[in-house]
């Protein structure tokens, strides 16, 4: 890879690790807002809810602008939104203190939907500026950002908030303008990605891209929701077993459950490079993947132990690291550059909907047993896997979006 490629590569990497900072850094001080705020589990909660929801609805509507009027016209926009999001919340939290919590919650939603036209689209234009095997390592150090991200928020999030809480919006803000700028004077869009045409034209467009590519469209945007539920509703359950049953709390906690994300980092950056080399496999190494989750899952209602505990944790998240990279190959290589913002838009959104769907899913099946959760995901993980080696049909996804991409 070039040097100009490896610097955008660089800039690109930036996005998505600012981008998982906006949940991750407020969750370890959960505590401290309510308290300052005076408000309940659920009202601290909306601030993750709230802002998930809005990019999640925003993120098909900036894709469809972006293959419409270019990456980076919807991109950098997008980059500011989310760094203004966080001055209304900080300035809300500053100024009005309790009072101040539902401007905080509008702040938030501005936040999301500037998220929303970040990661999805940087996939977009990673796929319109690397080809084929190329894109495969770019996706893959990008996918370990956004693994780094999870892996430093917690810590970033302790060290900020000892300013005080509300500094971590503010912190939102400076990273942005770094970001921003690093975007616009790194990155050079190629011509010819965009294409001008009406909205009912656009759907019909992607219509004919799932009805053309359905079935393996659909079961590889299947295991990005599977891979994504199954990291978050685990994290969730060990972030409270950690205190109840270990009493580990503070620094050392954030290490702990920053092991199966590290590791998970590690291996996205490692199959993406396998992934360039074999320029295939993209589906077997998703459903090998996929396998060791439902293996370490299956094994973890059975153990006793905290340093097996963290093994097999860690085990779950380099089987999710080496799905990631393929995934993203196949998404982004299953459309042409004129329609690829809006599949990599479609897939952010199963993306934020897996985030979304696994600490409440995991806590109801958690009140029936420890056993009952780790063995129905398990079998969740097992039965993706399958589904994924046989019906994802990886030549079909790969036979558009690599002449321009």
């Amino acid at each position: 890879m070039k040097k100009q490629y490896k610097l955008m590569v660089a800039a690109f990497a930036t996005v998505p690790f600012l981008m998982v900072l906006g949940n991750s850094m407020l969750i370890p001080e959960f505590p401290k807002i309510k308290s300052s705020l005076n408000i309940s589990q659920f009202q601290v909660g909306l601030m993750i809810t709230l802002f998930s929801a809005s990019a999640g609805l925003a993120i098909p509507i900036l894709g469809y602008l972006s293959d419409r009027y270019g990456r980076k016209k919807i991109i950098i926009p997008s980059l500011i939104t989310y760094g203004i999001g966080g001055v209304i919340s900080g300035l809300a939290a500053a100024m009005l203190k309790d009072k101040g919590y539902y401007i905080i919650l509008a702040g938030r939603i501005v936040q999301g939907i500037g998220a929303a036209g970040t990661y999805p689209i940087v996939i977009a234009l990673v796929g319109d500026i690397f080809q084929s095997n190329e894109r495969s390592s770019a996706l893959g150090t990008i996918e370990a950002a956004n693994g780094l991200g999870k892996v430093m928020s917690p810590l970033l999030g302790a060290a900020v908030a000892l300013i005080s809480w509300y500094a971590i919006f503010f912190s939102y803000a400076i990273l942005t303008i770094h970001i921003t700028l690093a975007i616009f004077f790194i990155i050079k869009e190629p011509e010819g990605n965009t294409k001008e045409q009406k909205l009912k034209d656009y759907i019909n467009e992607i219509k004919k891209i799932f009805s053309e590519k359905g079935a393996s469209l659909f079961f590889s945007l299947l295991a990005g929701i599977t891979v994504l539920f199954l990291l978050f509703g685990v994290l969730s359950h060990i972030s409270d077993i950690l205190e109840s049953k270990y009493h580990i709390k503070g620094l050392k906690k954030g290490l702990l459950i920053s092991l199966p994300i590290l590791l998970m980092s590690t291996s996205s950056y490692l199959s993406g490079l396998y992934l360039k080399k074999q320029g295939k496999n993209f589906k077997k190494v998703m459903a090998l993947g996929l396998l060791i989750d439902c293996i370490s899952l299956a094994i973890l209602p059975f153990l006793d132990g905290l340093t097996l505990y963290l093994v097999l944790l860690a085990f779950l998240g380099v089987g999710n690291g080496i799905v990631l990279p393929a995934l993203n190959t196949l998404v982004t290589s299953a459309a042409g550059s004129g329609q690829r913002g809006g599949i990599t838009s479609i897939y952010g959104s199963v993306r934020f909907l897996g985030v979304a769907a696994g600490p409440p899913i995991f806590s109801l099946l958690n009140e029936i047993s420890k056993t009952v959760m780790f063995l129905t995901a398990s079998a969740i993980a097992l039965i993706v896997s399958i589904l994924a080696y046989l019906l994802i049909k990886e030549e079909i996804l790969l036979s558009k979006g690599t002449d321009k991409g």
